[in-house]
């Protein structure tokens, strides 16, 4: 008798817990973020955010993805470099989702959403409307706008348990520390120098909770701690696919310990009486020079005519001198022509060397020895 009373209790507590659930959500909207790992490819060095929509009505299964773009847009690479490249959104079925970060083996994690009916509509309608074709595309900025910012902002403007519970990041993080910590992780020491040369002070602001997730797994981390209308966020949470991938972080000083001996190697042959070595100074510091000269144009040319907000106020214009791309070439010729500009130049260096820790801007360790290399040839050849 007794366990056909606890029979009846439990089949009618499930029966009223479902259909009070089914009066309060009749959407049949199944809601969840899908968090994507790092690639191998530049683009997807920081990872991927999409949401998914299951609608079991229509019996549908959709990604929503803001981070597509079209690579045979004419002058692509011209307009990607500029911020002018459009972005948008676009919607894939989860099995051809899917399949792209199964072939390149990149993990994909679920957090399904524990929305009310109400929210569900909310986001789902946001979304169609974003799919819209005067609203799909978007000029795409890294650290501000971008296919996991998009999603931050259609939840929080959507859910009324967006809170998040606990701080991301410690205070004084920047963005720029948040980048070197997928560059550590992913043994990419050369593409972390890039992002250093090219990225401007902008890069170097603080972030708060709600700015730190404009990185896929930050987000990820926000949307774990989310909270509010005494429920959490997150319901459901678990791993789509599992890749078993481990990346080599093993070189990530390369390039400082590569500068470190060229330096000393330039240095010791800058001691040299030799006509031969005299000569291959020459060349060396005609490189020199070309090299930092196109740098500084590239970095001035991003500052002035780019979109991008963290391309703008870069100091390493201030070693990357576009002047020194002339000057290369008087360096081959008569380099006594321009000796007040070599003076100039090793002058601004070593001030540079002096209040490294004092610019309003982070560079990059591996720098110093460049810095120091420029410094010193350009007096010598002031002196020529």
């Amino acid at each position: 008798m007794f366990k056909i009373f606890r029979f009846i209790f439990i089949f009618s507590f499930y029966f009223f817990s479902y259909k009070s659930f089914a009066q309060n959500d009749s959407t049949g909207l199944r809601i969840s973020v899908l968090t994507c790992a790092p690639g191998d490819e530049l683009y997807s060095t920081f990872g991927h955010s999409a949401i998914r929509i299951v609608d079991s009505m229509q019996h549908n299964d959709i990604v929503y993805n803001w981070g597509t773009f079209d690579f045979d847009t004419p002058n692509f690479y011209m307009k990607f470099a500029r911020g002018k490249l459009l972005y948008s959104l676009s919607a894939f079925y989860f099995t051809d989702f899917m399949q792209e970060y199964r072939e390149d083996q990149r993990s994909v994690y679920e957090q399904v959403l524990n929305l009310s009916g109400k929210e569900k509509t909310a986001i789902y309608q946001a979304i169609q409307k974003n799919m819209q074709d005067s609203n799909r595309f978007y000029h795409y900025d890294f650290l501000f706008d971008n296919c996991t910012t998009r999603i931050r902002d259609i939840l929080a403007k959507n859910t009324g348990s967006f809170n998040i519970a606990s701080q991301l990041v410690p205070p004084g993080t920047t963005y720029r520390d948040l980048l070197y910590e997928y560059l550590d992780r992913g043994g990419e020491p050369w593409t972390k120098l890039g992002f250093d040369i090219l990225l401007g002070s902008e890069a170097d602001g603080t972030l708060n909770t709600s700015s730190a997730m404009f990185l896929p797994e930050y987000l990820m981390y926000g949307i774990d701690s989310a909270k509010g209308n005494g429920k959490m966020l997150v319901m459901q949470k678990g791993k789509v696919f599992e890749a078993n991938v481990k990346k080599d972080v093993s070189y990530n000083y390369i390039p400082f310990i590569l500068f470190i001996v060229l330096a000393a190697m330039v240095m010791l042959l800058s001691l040299s009486q030799n006509t031969k070595a005299k000569f291959a100074l020459k060349i060396f510091d005609s490189l020199l020079f070309y090299v930092t000269g196109l740098l500084g144009i590239l970095i001035l040319f991003l500052w002035l005519f780019s979109d991008y907000t963290a391309y703008h106020n870069n100091w390493n214009v201030a070693w990357a001198l576009p002047t020194n791309f002339i000057a290369a070439f008087f360096i081959l010729k008569n380099p006594r022509r321009i000796r007040k500009y070599f003076l100039l130049v090793s002058l601004i260096n070593i001030l540079l060397l002096l209040f490294w820790s004092a610019i309003p801007q982070q560079f990059d360790v591996a720098l110093v020895p460049i810095v120091l290399l420029l410094s010193y040839r350009s007096y010598r050849l002031s002196v020529v």
